[in-house]
């Protein structure tokens, strides 16, 4: 969430030779062609393009240590960034990332026992930050008042976002189910640290998923995010912490672990868990990867299986060859060799797994299929947008189009644009006004929250501000 999300990641590969190796043929009805060509539709489903205007462009000249070796301590979001270390989406598309995996909301909404439904609603928490593993690229700050909506009719879904703070950056966002299924909103301000070695992105923010037809809601944040070897050797990523979901209606807590990737990389990816009643007894657990799966099974089963685990009953797994892991400690993290996938226990259910990225999506800021459609700008669609949606902020669309002399021109000049804009307001002494969200307070945890005003679907953008 993505956080995240979450979800953002501070900066990319530098090593990464990318631009010119593969070409991306954009004269194929996919839905990139021509900027705005509508893509064909199929018994009546919209269909939305498979790849981006143009491939990912090599960043391998840019030097990351001349611009982070003044931030060491600092929290990032105050750094102004060269754009090459960007990836063609806002933040706020990012958080929207979350909803790839909506199917998990549907299926939590249609089981009849809260058992099953807190089993939907954990992995649909997992699944909202599968889609950073191998996100390098940092998102592109959003600017004060931008918006980002998305529909989408075959998934069941609609999203709206709005940046209502400029610092600390908070960004805010509310979705419904289109049968009127489920409500999904949260703000989210993640804390970014760069370490020397690391970048880190602390989680805050209340996310909120409240059932409608089960009157029940809950709540979570989401794991720390970290990437490691920002400026030397092969960048990755892990999330680690713990995640806290509770169901505010049953006291039901569904309690995730995010390992760290620990001595040899041994954790890599690894989120271990259970789900407890409000007495703390154990009613299910959860094991899987955030990149792979999430399985789950009864707890006398589980206990069961690591005992005989214990005994050696079970084949030994296959260690890594320790000298290959050991990094020189003033250099880089080492990066952990990808372990085998989850062990599956006997009796276990299948509770999510990952979506295949497309076979381009390297090419392509290492994005999702779901991630590919998210800047696409239809024939028409500026009539019906926000004039601060996203889709129309000419640094991120020039970006993605491969001009990235335009894309960084005009960073620039709606970066100096807010700057401005800020100046004069406080020279009126004229507070900022929010357009979709107001502050308020979480009606489940009572903490401070951003929530949606409403209307912003019956399209009066008459008081939008002028951002780009």
């Amino acid at each position: 969430m993505n956080g995240e999300e979450e979800f953002f990641d501070a900066v990319t590969e530098a090593d990464q030779r990318v631009a010119g190796v593969m070409r991306v043929d954009t004269g194929r009805s996919n839905g990139i062609g021509k900027v705005g060509e509508r893509p064909p539709q199929e018994n009546g489903i919209q269909k939305h393009r498979t790849s981006l205007p143009a491939p990912m462009f090599t960043r391998s000249d840019f030097s990351v240590w001349s611009i982070l070796k003044k931030c060491i301590g600092l929290e990032l979001s105050k750094i102004t960034m060269p754009i090459v270390f960007n990836e063609p989406l806002s933040f706020l598309q990012r958080i929207t990332e979350y909803m790839e995996h909506v199917f998990l909301i549907h299926r939590a909404s249609c089981q009849p026992q809260a058992l099953e439904r807190m089993q939907c609603v954990a992995a649909f928490a997992v699944s909202a930050v599968a889609s950073q593993w191998e996100r390098t690229g940092k998102p592109f700050n959003p600017l004060l008042g931008e918006t980002y909506e998305l529909i989408r009719e075959d998934l069941g879904f609609r999203f709206i976002s709005e940046q209502v703070s400029h610092h600390p950056p908070i960004s805010a966002f509310y979705s419904e189910g289109l049968n009127q299924d489920f409500l999904f909103h949260g703000s989210i301000y993640p804390k970014l640290k760069f370490w020397g070695k690391s970048v880190e992105a602390e989680p805050r923010g209340t996310i909120t998923l409240e059932l409608l037809k089960h009157n029940e809601a809950y709540t979570w944040t989401n794991p720390t995010c970290c990437v490691h070897n920002v400026i030397i050797g092969k960048l990755w990523i892990e999330q680690y912490g713990m995640v806290e979901i509770v169901n505010h209606r049953t006291g039901d807590k569904c309690v995730l672990h995010f390992k760290p990737c620990g001595l040899f990389g041994k954790e890599l990816h690894k989120v271990e868990g259970h789900i407890q009643d409000k007495n703390k007894k154990k009613l299910f657990m959860i094991y899987g990867k955030w990149t792979e799966c999430l399985w789950g099974i009864d707890p006398a089963a589980y206990e069961s299986f690591k005992k005989r685990e214990r005994r050696g009953d079970q084949l030994s797994k296959a260690q890594p060859d320790n000298g290959s892991q050991k990094a020189d400690g003033d250099v880089l993290d080492s990066v952990p060799e990808v372990q085998e996938t989850v062990q599956v226990i006997p009796g276990s259910k299948l509770l999510w797994r990952v979506n295949t990225r497309p076979p381009n999506s390297a090419q392509m800021y290492n994005f999702t299929s779901f991630t590919v459609s998210l800047n696409e700008l239809q024939s028409g669609m500026e009539k019906t947008l926000a004039p601060t949606d996203c889709r129309l902020r000419p640094d991120i669309r020039g970006m993605e189009n491969g001009d990235m002399d335009l894309a960084s021109q005009e960073k620039e000049r709606l970066e100096e644009k807010q700057r401005e804009a800020r100046r004069e307001r406080a020279k009126q002494e004229a507070e900022w006004q929010t357009r979709w969200f107001h502050q308020g307070s979480n009606p489940h945890t009572g903490t401070p929250d951003w929530l949606y005003t409403g209307g912003y679907f019956e399209r009066n953008f008459s008081r939008c501000p002028d951002i780009y």
